[in-house]
């Protein structure tokens, strides 16, 4: 009998250990870049055999790192990654961020940058609205709750002067549904931090165009009292940008603020996985633009410059790929 228990015992450790970890990816809504990016990255580690990967959508940034901090489960073989900002990694990891004050998510590691994401103020021509303090006694949305959507809108809106108190209405929409709420007439701006082009403001701009009007992005001069409060609020993280009018078809091109967006996956999460995740990634790069306009900036270069800026290590199996890349010493 104790010979067949052991047997047993020893074919249920060897299923376990041929059992390939299963890595869930947070992304963020529908409509939004995240969404799209996290989805074809699991459908590129899950056809390079890596593990087995599951994308989900999510609030975005602030949702995934909660998930990674409190759903991750090695006894079970079970790992989260989140799609974030560096902003929202940053206060994340040193607990800044009020979900994070007691228990800060020290367990993320980087793996590497995806590419940038602008600060949108979105309305249309015709509502009149030219500069921040003109959303005073408009309709506006600043992000879900909660998310770094939110957090970024809140910020810029206290360094123009401008309380969200005196909107005629606040909503709190994710991207896709505070377009189609522009597109409808029941909404005046929307703030939105995501890549560029964001596929619900494109069809926002077709929407517009079919009533005679157009996309207004406003503008946040680099040079602004608004934009050193936020480069003084996250020095290194937020870069000065412009996006090209021919993006969303605005009459001319619009100065403001990017934040970096990056893969993390907890410590945990064994350095041979996110070695494949790093290969799979840098191999098939071609694959990931043609799904994802956005995934332009992803490239071994961008993450290489970004190692030791941030507070946050990078994953071992993702430092050892970029060695072995010659990306980093």
């Amino acid at each position: 009998m104790r010979r067949v228990l052991l047997v047993i015992g020893l074919l249920a450790l060897g299923l376990a250990l041929a059992q390939k970890p299963r890595v869930i990816i947070g992304t963020g809504s529908t409509g939004g870049v995240f969404f799209f990016y996290g989805t074809a990255l699991a459908d590129i580690y899950n056809r390079a055999g890596v593990a087995e990967f599951q994308p989900v959508q999510t609030g975005g940034s602030y949702d995934n790192l909660l998930l990674l901090r409190d759903r991750t489960d090695p006894r079970n073989n079970t790992y989260y990654c989140a799609l974030t900002t560096t902003d929202s990694a940053f206060v994340a990891y040193n607990g800044e961020e009020p979900r994070f004050r007691a228990r800060p998510a020290r367990d993320q590691r980087v793996l590497f940058y995806m590419y940038p994401s602008f600060i949108h103020l979105v309305a249309s021509e015709k509502s009149g609205i030219k500069v921040i303090q003109d959303l005073r006694g408009k309709r506006v949305s600043t992000g879900q709750p909660g998310s770094s959507t939110e957090n970024l809108a809140l910020l810029v809106l206290q360094a123009a002067g401008v309380r969200p108190e005196t909107f005629a209405k606040r909503e709190r929409l994710p991207v896709a549904e505070a377009a189609r709420a522009l597109g409808e007439g029941t909404l005046d701006a929307f703030f939105w931090v995501g890549g560029v082009p964001t596929g619900s403001i494109v069809e926002l701009g077709q929407t517009l165009a079919r009533k005679g009007d157009r996309i207004y992005l406003v503008p946040i001069d680099p040079k602004s009292t608004t934009a050193q409060v936020a480069l003084k609020r996250f020095p290194g993280l937020l870069d000065p940008t412009t996006v090209p009018r021919g993006v969303y078809n605005t009459r001319t091109d619009v100065p403001g603020l990017n934040t970096g967006n990056i893969l993390v996956c907890p410590e945990s999460l064994p350095r041979e996985v996110v070695y494949g995740m790093m290969k799979a990634t840098f191999d098939n790069l071609d694959t990931l633009r043609s799904a994802v306009a956005a995934a332009r900036d992803t490239s071994i270069q961008n993450t290489a410059r970004l190692y030791g800026q941030l507070a946050i290590p990078f994953h071992p199996g993702a430092e050892q790929y970029l060695r072995e890349a010659g990306a980093i010493r």
